[in-house]
């Protein structure tokens, strides 16, 4: 019996038995559907992040405090007060960083902003106004800090379009007004647009203040959490890399580069680890759902035993007529691959509708620019296991088919 009549046979058992067929193929579209969504958001998330990262420039460096962690558990031996204001007094020297365009001080936190008998939990980033410059966001309404007003420790407060939905009426004046954040009283001198995730800052809900004032006033520290520093032209990044490590190794009397108290990233740096770690996440979870898929081959194993019981006789009048039992056997197997093929293209159907109809609600209703990203490899990853799965899966069952006694098999009700 040739291929194409093994096809077309098979295809009449499955079409035969709808419902049971397609009760078979529910795993595999479940887990299928499963790997095509992880896969397609996974890589969706990616891409915006790393244009985030991207659109800060490829001259902008980040100096973190603490030894650079080598492992999860090495993140505890950081020491997160090592960028102190000397550091930074020092790094805006010419003749220290000739290449230097622009340095930002960074302290963060999550605190309450209250205003009346409202409270919300927000971020407090304390920055210069070089935060709008390095992040493309200005205020739509009001303006940045004034030197005078980062200098002397000024009451300020910048805020996000969220804390205006929070913490205001819809119609009422905010500019001008004062929230609270711990027992101080901050008034509102810019509110910024609308700009959705930023990597992982949400400029919406967040509270922009001098750094000299989340210092002093907001959380009592004399060191900074982050600096941030942008170099004049690309060309000069590695040497504007190798002048602040000198810089700040002279500062902590630091001779042993091994006993560095700070590191320093690159964006291309920060890319390269947040796409490792994406790779890493979205693997993991596709494993996590393809274990659907063995839960899926056992059920299509369990009901092709139970097809060729109920099949007996037709197996006995195939044999009767000259069938062999590599025929059984084929049209067995091919009976199972096609329905694990069929299920693996049901589910990248619906895992690529899901991940599209997501994408949309991130990009229109959350004002993420996040776009839609079909996995291809996902998708020739799940036909192929699909196919897989089913050949394994029905090796069993389809043997079990081709043993059958042509006489016992007739005489079977």
């Amino acid at each position: 019996m040739n291929i194409k009549y093994s096809i077309k046979t098979s295809l009449t058992g499955l079409k035969t038995n709808k419902s049971r067929s397609f009760l078979t193929i529910l795993g595999i579209v479940i887990g299928i559907t499963a790997i095509i969504l992880v896969m397609s958001l996974g890589k969706g998330a990616q891409n915006l992040i790393l244009g985030q990262i991207q659109s800060m420039g490829s001259k902008t460096i980040a100096v973190v405090p603490g030894r650079q962690p080598s492992g999860m558990s090495d993140s505890l031996n950081t020491f997160t007060d090592s960028l102190k204001n000397k550091d930074v007094e020092d790094l805006q020297k010419k003749s220290n960083v000739p290449h230097l365009a622009g340095i930002m001080p960074i302290v963060f936190g999550s605190e309450s902003a209250t205003r009346e008998n409202k409270i919300h939990q927000t971020t407090i980033f304390g920055v210069n106004n070089f935060f709008a410059q390095i992040y493309d966001i200005y205020p739509e309404e009001g303006r940045l800090f004034t030197e005078e007003e980062i200098a002397s420790k000024s009451a300020v407060v910048i805020i996000g379009s969220k804390i205006k939905e929070k913490l205001f009426e819809s119609d009422e004046e905010v500019i001008g007004q004062k929230i609270k954040v711990k027992n101080q009283n901050l008034r509102i001198i810019g509110i910024l647009p609308k700009k959705g995730q930023f990597s992982f800052i949400s400029f919406d809900d967040a509270l922009i203040v001098p750094y000299t004032t989340a210092q002093q006033y907001i959380f009592g520290i004399k060191y900074y959490n982050r600096l941030v520093v942008e170099v004049d032209e690309e060309k000069n990044v590695d040497q504007t890399i190798e002048d602040i490590k000198i810089t700040l190794r002279n500062n902590h009397n630091i001779t042993d580069t091994d006993k560095d108290d700070f590191f320093v990233e690159t964006q291309a740096q920060v890319m390269e680890m947040v796409g490792t770690v994406m790779n890493t996440l979205t693997l993991f979870l596709t494993a996590m759902a393809a274990i659907s898929l063995i839960v899926g081959g056992v059920g299509i194993m369990n009901i092709m035993l139970v097809s060729v019981t109920e099949r007996t006789h037709e197996i006995g009048l195939r044999k009767a007529l000259g069938a062999t039992n590599q025929d059984i056997l084929s049209q067995f197997l091919i009976e199972s691959m096609m329905l694990t093929i069929i299920g693996g293209i049901i589910g990248i159907l619906l895992g690529a509708g899901f991940s599209f109809l997501i994408s949309l609600i991130l990009s229109k209703i959350m004002a993420l620019n996040w776009t839609f990203a079909f996995p291809v490899s996902g998708a020739l990853l799940g036909l192929g296991v699909s196919a897989f799965v089913g050949l394994v899966f029905g090796i069993y069952p389809a043997r079990r088919a081709s043993l059958k006694n042509p006489i016992e098999a007739l005489r079977y009700e």
